[in-house]
This record gives C-alpha cells, structure tokens and sequence, in this order.
C-alpha cells in the first residue's frame, strides 16, 4: 500500500472521534499494539536524541524496504510511533524520503500536542528518513 493510502487510513479513523480524549486514547491503544522491538536495540545507539521520552528506532532492509521497529517509555509517544510505523514501514528509501506525512496535520496532532512532543514527533520523523537516506546510498553503491 502507498504512503498517502495509507494516510487517507489514518485519517478516516481519526475522523471517527469528536473529543481529542478519544484520539488520545486510540493513539495508547496504537502503541499497545506496536510489536515488542528485540531488547538488543534498546540500547543509546538507538535512542532517538530530541525526545522528553525514550523512544528507540531500528531499521532494516528486507528486500528494497525498510522494516522500521520502535519501543517508547511514554505510552503516548509509543502511539505517535506506531503511526510512523504504520506509515513508513515496508516503503522504499526513496518513498520515505519522499513522504509528506501530511496526516499529522490533518488530523491535527501536532496541534494537541505539547512543545516538547511535537519536538519528539519531528525527530522520529527525522531519525526515518535519515535511515532512509543511508540505505539508499548504501544501496546505490
């Protein structure tokens, strides 16, 4: 499935909610459903820096895409994750890098978000496509 079909998924579910307690919710249920990451990559060398919370990022080529792999110690951001994931995972390093995300917005996260979330949210954003980026030239050479 594409990025923006993806999106459009998001969205649709988001819009099922009036209250931004009820998005909150479902983004903590989000995250209870994020798979566990192997305990080798909660380690600093996966730590994504700019967060209030812990989140680690792993990434892996399984074919020509990236299998991305998160944990957080904050149940909110694990359900900020989870979306990126959602998104992300199983796309191409050029569509990655391409990627808008413009469903952070349309479904006005990054507005009921506190400063140093947000923050967090466009570091883990960030830390994916650099990810990207990297496989990208390892691949091209």
């Amino acid at each position: 499935m594409k990025i923006e079909e993806i999106e459009q998924e998001i969205i649709n579910e988001f819009e099922h909610f009036y209250e931004w307690i009820d998005k909150y919710d479902y983004l903590i249920e989000l995250g209870k459903s994020l798979p566990l990451i192997d305990p080798a990559y909660k380690t600093n060398n996966y730590l994504i820096t700019g967060c209030q919370s812990q989140v680690w990022l792993h990434a892996e080529m399984e074919g020509d895409k990236i299998i991305f792999k998160a944990d957080s110690d904050a149940i909110i951001t694990k359900g900020i994750v989870g979306l990126l994931i959602r998104t992300l995972s199983g796309q191409t390093p050029d569509d990655i890098i391409n990627a808008k995300l413009e469903f952070i917005d349309k479904i006005g996260l990054r507005d009921h978000l506190s400063p140093t979330r947000s923050n967090g949210l466009t570091s883990m954003y960030k830390q994916m496509k650099l990810y990207a980026l990297a496989f990208k030239t390892k691949m091209s050479q």
